[in-house]
C-alpha cells in the first residue's frame, strides 16, 4: 500500500500560490514556453516551479512532447481541487472588502439572451441604484455550457430555464414559471386585429429559435394541437438583438418570454398579439455551488432576483387576458 503523503512536512510547507498559478498557466495553455510568455517568465523557470510540484506530490503531472505538454489524471484531479481552493481565497478576500465597505463588490453571472434584456438588466439597475460601485460581469451562453464556467469557478451563479444538468455539486432554486406570448413589431397590421386565430399566422414570417431547444418544441407542438403545420421559420436565431431589428420591421412574428414582455417591451418596441394559444411556460432557475458558503453581494444579488421574479408569477394571467381583450379585474 502506497504512504499517505504527509500533507504539512511535504506539501504544506513548499506549495506556494505562486506555484498553483503557473500550473494553471500550463494546464490553460498546454505549454511550457506559452505559459511562461502569459506570466511573463522564462521557460526554464516554468519547467523548474512544474518539476518542484511533482517532486512534492511524487507524482508526473505533464507529458512532455514536441506538441506541448499533455496534462496526466493527477494534473487533472490537482486542476479541479486547487481551482476550488483559489476561487475560495478569492471570494474570502472580497468578503473582507465587503465587510469593510458594504457597497462595492463584484458579481459575476451567466445567463441566455433571453433573460438578459430584461429580467437580468432590471435586477442589476435596481442593485447599482443604491449600491452603484458594486460590478457585474454578465457572461452569456446556454445551460450546459454555463455549468462548465461555473464549475470553473469563472462565474458564481447561473440564472437560465432549466437547462443546467441537477448534478450533485450544484444546486437550483426555482425564481418563477413564466409565460410565452407571441409579439410583433409596432409597425404590424396584425396590431389593428382585437382577435387573432392561430391558423392566420402560419404564412406570416416567423423569427423562431433554434429547432433543437425546448422553447422551439413548445412552439411546433402549439400549432400541432391545433392540427396545424408549424409555420416554416423565416429566420432562426436565439439572439435578442437580432429579433428586436426585424420586429420593428413590422413584417415578422415571434416569441418572447413574460420577463421580456414585462420589463423591456419599451427598449424593444413589440406588442403581446391577441392569439388564444395554450400555455407555454418555462421555469427560471438560479443555480450556484452547493454547498459553499455565498458572498454578501451574491446573495444580495440572489435577493433581489426572487424579490423581481415576485412580480413576474403574479402577471402572467392578466397580461394573458389583455392581450385577448378580456375585461380584467
Amino acid at each position: 500500500m502506497a504512504k499517505i503523503i504527509d500533507w504539512d512536512e511535504h506539501i504544506g510547507r513548499r506549495l506556494r500560490l505562486r506555484d498553483l498559478r503557473v500550473f494553471f498557466a500550463v494546464m490553460e495553455s498546454g505549454s511550457l514556453a506559452k505559459a511562461g510568455l502569459q506570466l511573463g517568465v522564462s521557460q526554464p523557470a516554468v519547467s523548474q516551479v512544474i518539476a518542484d510540484l511533482e517532486h512534492g506530490l511524487k507524482v508526473r503531472l505533464f507529458d512532455r512532447h514536441t506538441r506541448g505538454a499533455e496534462p496526466t489524471i493527477y494534473a487533472k484531479a490537482l486542476l479541479a481541487r486547487a481551482r476550488a481552493a483559489f476561487d475560495e481565497l478569492r471570494q474570502g478576500v472580497k468578503d473582507i472588502e465587503f465587510l469593510t465597505d458594504p457597497g462595492a463588490g463584484e458579481i459575476r453571472i451567466g445567463s441566455t439572451d433571453f433573460l438578459m434584456v430584461g429580467l437580468i438588466a432590471t435586477i442589476i439597475d435596481r442593485i447599482a441604484r443604491e449600491s452603484p460601485r458594486i460590478t457585474f460581469q454578465v457572461i452569456q451562453g446556454n445551460g450546459p455550457g454555463l455549468g462548465d464556467l461555473l464549475r470553473e469557478r469563472k462565474i458564481d451563479a447561473i440564472i437560465a430555464r432549466q437547462t443546467v444538468p441537477d448534478d450533485d455539486d450544484l444546486v437550483s432554486e426555482m425564481l418563477f414559471d413564466e409565460q410565452f406570448f407571441i409579439v410583433a413589431g409596432p409597425q404590424s397590421r396584425w396590431l389593428r386585429r382585437r382577435k387573432i386565430d392561430l391558423s392566420d399566422l402560419v404564412g406570416e414570417p416567423w423569427i423562431m429559435p433554434t429547432p433543437l431547444t425546448t422553447l422551439g418544441a413548445l412552439i411546433a407542438e402549439q400549432f400541432r394541437a391545433r392540427g396545424l403545420t408549424p409555420p416554416k421559420a423565416s429566420v432562426v436565431s436565439d439572439s435578442m438583438t437580432l429579433r428586436s431589428a426585424l420586429l420593428a420591421t413590422g413584417r415578422y412574428l415571434s416569441v418572447l418570454p413574460e420577463s421580456t414582455v414585462q420589463f423591456a417591451t419599451q427598449q424593444l418596441h413589440v406588442k403581446v398579439l391577441p392569439v388564444d394559444i395554450p400555455r407555454i411556460t418555462r421555469a427560471t432557475e438560479i443555480t450556484t455551488f452547493k454547498n459553499r458558503s455565498l458572498s454578501p453581494v451574491l446573495e444580495r444579488f440572489i435577493d433581489c432576483a426572487r424579490d423581481v421574479a415576485k412580480s413576474i408569477s403574479g402577471k402572467s394571467a392578466r397580461r394573458r387576458a389583455y392581450a385577448l381583450g378580456c375585461n380584467v379585474g
